[in-house]
């Protein structure tokens, strides 16, 4: 399992591709608080409930001065067909090596469904204006996570 993050880390850069094709950095959303959150698959139950949410959030999330980018492994056309059928509105970046998952302690053993298999760990991770590490949450549950996360950045 790859170590995972806590408060005060600087957080990894990365330059991964969207849905589109174009490249989002860390680096360049440098003076922005950031919402980089990790899920399993395109188009399942759980990450169409959690990317929905974030949807249904975002202009709380953006008045409040936060960015979110979603994460997975899946590729481009994938991401583009759940961005399209569930009108996401958000960049949704594809890490089909695994190198940012692994760098943010988002792949590793998990229980599914009481089995033991290594996989996504559905996580979330706050990023500050200066890039560094404020709420590092792992093995989120999909259903109601964002209400959760607002509450814990004090938005309710």
């Amino acid at each position: 399992m790859t170590d995972r993050l806590v408060a005060g880390d600087t957080a990894p850069d990365f330059t991964l591709p969207d849905q589109d094709g174009n490249e989002h950095s860390l680096a360049a959303l440098r003076g922005k608080k950031v919402i980089v959150y990790f899920y399993p698959a395109a188009s399942t139950p759980g990450c169409t409930t959690e990317a929905c949410d974030f949807r249904d959030n975002m202009s709380s999330l953006q008045a409040a001065g936060y960015e979110v980018l979603g994460v997975s492994k899946d590729d481009l056309p994938a991401l583009k067909r759940f961005q399209h059928e569930q009108a996401l509105t958000f960049p949704l970046l594809s890490d089909p090596d695994l190198a940012v998952h692994k760098a943010y302690g988002a792949w590793g053993e998990k229980n599914n469904y009481g089995k033991i298999v290594t996989g996504t760990i559905r996580s979330t991770i706050v990023v500050d204006e200066d890039g560094t590490v404020q709420l590092p949450l792992y093995n989120v549950k999909a259903t109601g996570h964002v209400a959760s996360l607002r509450k814990r950045l004090d938005l309710v």
